[in-house]
């Protein structure tokens, strides 16, 4: 049931704590906690067995769990990170995931700079089958509120970890890069596991230097240099599925 005391302020300590879990990724990182806005996302994290610290309701919300605190109005648009700021807001525990073992596939999210792409990247993954998505030092943080969003609660589903792309390689993966202009075309490679596919920064790609083992490219006919790092990803999480169905394609080669 909702706390019966007043609604909380954006004085109240807990509320300046809520704001800074929602905004600080440091805030996030040392106390192992993320920020869930919206009633859908609540309750998904809810359903997915996430641990729900805190329960929150703002004006002309109703709570989802047992035990809920209230928000004022100014509360609430003072935690918020969107324009129209939805009454249900929760605090869950980060959980510890690990890197599946075995024959694996996973997508590389390499120094993904904005949190939408890579939310997107977790969505897809999530709804292709793919076994985990990685996370690399520089990369933005998969539990920040916007990427949660993004990835329409797919992160509370999917283990997405943080490693770099020489102990992916010393763990018998596979390394496949992808460019705008080199390596084999997307349609034509077999990325069934072991296999790391891996997406570059919005800006700069993936550095010429990475010990990645071979490279794939996505052909297109319009004027743009590439696709959107997101775009790419889900073409690409959706034929490593395809792939694993059937071991359909020949063997990536090193495109050069």
């Amino acid at each position: 049931m909702t706390d019966p005391g007043d609604a909380l302020s954006p004085r109240n300590p807990r509320v300046q704590r809520l704001r800074r879990l929602a905004t600080d990724r440091s805030e996030r990182q040392a106390a192992g906690l993320a920020v869930v806005e919206g009633r859908v996302l609540v309750a998904e994290a809810f359903a997915a067995g996430l641990d729900v610290v805190e329960e929150y309701v703002g004006p002309g919300g109703d709570p989802i769990g047992p035990v809920s605190v209230r928000l004022g109005p100014e509360a609430l648009r003072r935690v918020a990170t969107t324009g129209e700021p939805q009454p249900n807001v929760a605090v869950v525990r980060i959980p510890e995931r690990h890197l599946p073992l075995g024959g694996v596939q996973v997508l590389v999210a390499d120094r993904i700079a904005d949190p939408g792409n890579l939310g997107t990247m977790i969505r897809s993954a999530e709804a292709a089958g793919i076994d985990a998505v990685v996370v690399t030092p520089g990369t933005t943080d998969p539990w920040s509120p916007k990427a949660i969003r993004s990835s329409a609660g797919a992160v509370f589903h999917l283990p997405v970890v943080q490693s770099d792309l020489l102990v992916l390689r010393s763990s018998g993966l596979r390394l496949v890069g992808t460019s705008s202009h080199r390596g084999d075309p997307h349609t034509s490679v077999d990325l069934a596991g072991p296999v790391a596919v891996v997406l570059g920064n919005e800006a700069h790609g993936i550095d010429e230097s990475a010990p990645v083992d071979a490279w794939v490219r996505i052909d297109h006919r319009g004027r743009s240099e590439s696709l959107n790092v997101a775009m790419a990803g889900t073409l690409l999480a959706f034929r490593m599925a395809e792939c694993t169905q059937g071991r359909v394609g020949t063997s990536v080669g090193n495109g050069e």
